[in-house]
């Protein structure tokens, strides 16, 4: 299929949205409609993870046709996670203060339309700046996603419903590889981004029309602009020292620059008046911090699996990268259903102990792996552990986010949701830096050959058993926090 012209479009599709942006910021205030807001966020959920593995399978096409280098590659997905991760907290912050709703809507039309913009790329600096900024849309409409739907249902069915949005996200991450490997190879890269286009103004038609503001929960409190930049700065190296984990000058440096800088924020946190982060909410309610730890331990525990399994899958037991998929895709699978029946279990049982359960399902499918990996391991051993680790992660995530968000108050909400997403990425980058530095250990700059082998078993071991530590570590935190929280009205 031949690339997309270029030309005038973009003032063309700019003009046709801006009435639509223009109605999303002048929107009055009034009922909130609660299948709505599900349906819209269900919908963005599932775009942002969608997004990013499907483009993850495209980007081998994307090289060719656009002669990019692998480094420029690896940034195409690394700037997209990047400025969701620097941005996320403070945009959860801003809803507080203006209204999740516009915030939300501005951040999917954001992502909708640069999405589109995608397709008409003419080189690989405009998909690199692009996913950028791609990026920071997701960030908006993530960061307060979560908060629009407590606020929309009561206690008793919100355990349910995050389920629900759960859901969703695995969905997007499990079926991005299998559309967007097909799409790719059918009609081109260009159509891995437009097809994610109808799906996107699908959200924002029902959000505009069906969803309205529920109100701000910080109506009058300023914003800490100063506070968010060294948020930003402080995770951008974080996860760039992460991704880069093995090198001697762009790794541990880096990382420890950046937890540097985090302790910074948490002291400029304490003496602000309005601040981005209300550090009393770690000091003061231990539920909360310890749920949010908790989380950072799963994520931490989990993220790296699909990388180590994948390699494991292609060049120790000779599946090729369709058959790995195929495999892989277990994990997944048991996250959505997991994550849909915990959600409903969650709504008539104590969510810390069902969280920890989970945990424990996951740490003992870590343990599991790390004790038989190996060359002679059978392959129907490999799809138990994940589904086991797939299951447990999905029976934790739906009742421990439900926790999170009911040991606030109303008008933290959004600060609550963007913590999620903050525990996320911040585990998601020890994750990578424990791969990185189990290979950078054991195998040093050696690929993965016949002869090299052993050593990336051994790698992997080693990283499963660290993995298996995070989890353990989770499984305590989330135990240790107690049974009741406060139910936010």
């Amino acid at each position: 299929m031949p690339a997309l012209p270029g030309g005038s479009w973009h003032p063309l599709f700019i003009n046709f949205c801006r009435p639509i942006f223009s109605y999303i910021c002048m929107q009055k205030e009034t009922t909130a409609s609660p299948v709505a807001i599900l349906i819209t966020v269900c919908i963005a959920q599932y775009l942002v993870p969608f997004m990013l593995t499907a483009v993850g399978v495209a980007l081998p096409s994307v090289g060719r046709d656009l002669g990019a280098s692998a480094l420029q590659l690896g940034l195409v997905e690394q700037l997209y996670a990047l400025s969701l991760a620097m941005s996320i907290l403070s945009f959860g912050r801003l809803g507080d203060i203006v209204g999740h709703r516009r915030v939300f809507l501005s951040g999917l039309f954001l992502f909708t339309l640069l999405t589109f913009s995608l397709a008409f790329s003419r080189n690989i600096a405009m998909v690199m700046t692009l996913r950028f900024f791609q990026g920071l849309g997701a960030a908006m409409f993530l960061a307060g996603s979560l908060a629009l739907v407590a606020a929309a249902y009561p206690a008793e069915q919100r355990a349910g419903k995050i389920g629900i949005v759960s859901a969703c996200t695995y969905t997007g991450l499990s079926t991005g590889p299998v559309i967007g490997g097909y799409v790719t190879l059918h009609f081109g890269w260009r159509y891995v981004f437009l097809m994610a286009v109808p799906i996107g103004m699908a959200a924002i038609a029902v959000g505009v029309f069906r969803m309205r503001e529920m109100g701000r929960n910080a109506s009058g409190e300023g914003m800490d602009w100063k506070g968010s930049l060294m948020y930003a700065l402080s995770v951008g190296l974080v996860m760039t020292g992460a991704a880069r984990a093995g090198e001697a000058l762009l790794g541990l440096p880096v990382i420890a620059a950046g937890i540097g800088g985090l302790f910074l924020f948490i002291r400029m946190e304490m003496r602000s008046a309005s601040p981005l982060l209300d550090v009393s909410l770690f000091s003061g309610n231990r539920f909360f911090a310890l749920s949010c730890l908790a989380a950072f331990g799963n994520y931490a525990a989990t993220f790296g699996i699909t990388f180590l399994m994948s390699l494991f899958l292609q060049y120790s037991k000779g599946l090729t990268a369709r058959q790995a998929g195929f495999v892989l895709l277990m994990q997944p699978l048991m996250q959505v259903l997991a994550s849909l029946v915990a959600g409903r279990v969650a709504d008539r049982f104590e969510v810390a102990r069902l969280a920890t359960g989970g945990m424990l399902a996951s740490s003992a499918g870590l343990l599991l792996a790390a004790l038989t990996v190996g060359p002679d391991m059978p392959l129907w051993l490999v799809i138990v552990e994940l589904m086991l680790i797939g299951t447990g992660f999905g029976i934790f995530i739906t009742p421990n986010s439900t926790a999170i968000m009911g040991s606030v108050k109303r008008r933290q909400f959004g600060v609550a949701s963007g913590m999620i997403g903050a525990m996320r990425t911040l585990g998601m980058a020890a994750s990578l830096t424990t791969v990185s530095l189990c290979f950078s250990l054991f195998m040093g700059k050696n690929a993965i050959t016949r002869a090299t082998l052993p050593a990336f078993i051994t790698s992997m071991k080693t990283g499963l058993l660290v993995f298996a530590v995070f989890s353990c570590l989770g499984v305590v935190l989330s135990f240790s926090r107690g049974k009741k929280c406060l139910q936010a009205s």
